[in-house]
């Protein structure tokens, strides 16, 4: 079982930036693909990064590309998110999954484990 918490979500002005983490518990969470998702209401989730726990190989959507980093510590067993020049269109609940997937995978199906969600909003 691992359990993930979001935290370092919030209020920034567009053109800001925010750094968002995922902590997570259980012993072997180092084997696990990780990723961020997001969502508004109304929308579906939608796949924003995702990094493998083996090489660190990272997988990105157009949306955030050159904008979004994602970063694990697995000695901490942490996954981040630093998200630079932040648009309004950004504003979501952001969530962190994990994974194990042998791939690293954009489909939200492929994730067995969700946190609860961190809000983000972008004033304009």
């Amino acid at each position: 079982q691992v359990q993930l918490v979001e935290s370092g979500g919030g209020l920034v002005q567009a053109g800001g930036s925010l750094s968002i983490s995922c902590a997570a518990s259980g012993r072997t969470f180092s084997r696990y693909n990780a990723a961020w998702f997001r969502q508004t209401p109304g929308k579906e989730r939608e796949f924003l990064a995702a990094v493998g726990w083996s090489n660190g190989n990272t997988r990105y959507a157009d949306s955030v590309k050159g904008r979004f980093t994602i970063s694990r510590d697995n000695a901490k067993t942490t996954v981040y998110l630093q998200m630079n020049s932040l648009k309004p269109e950004d504003t979501a609940v952001y969530y962190c999954a994990a994974s194990t997937s042998f791939l690293v995978t954009t489909r939200q199906d492929s994730y067995d484990y969700w946190g609860q969600g961190t809000q983000v909003t972008v004033s304009s």
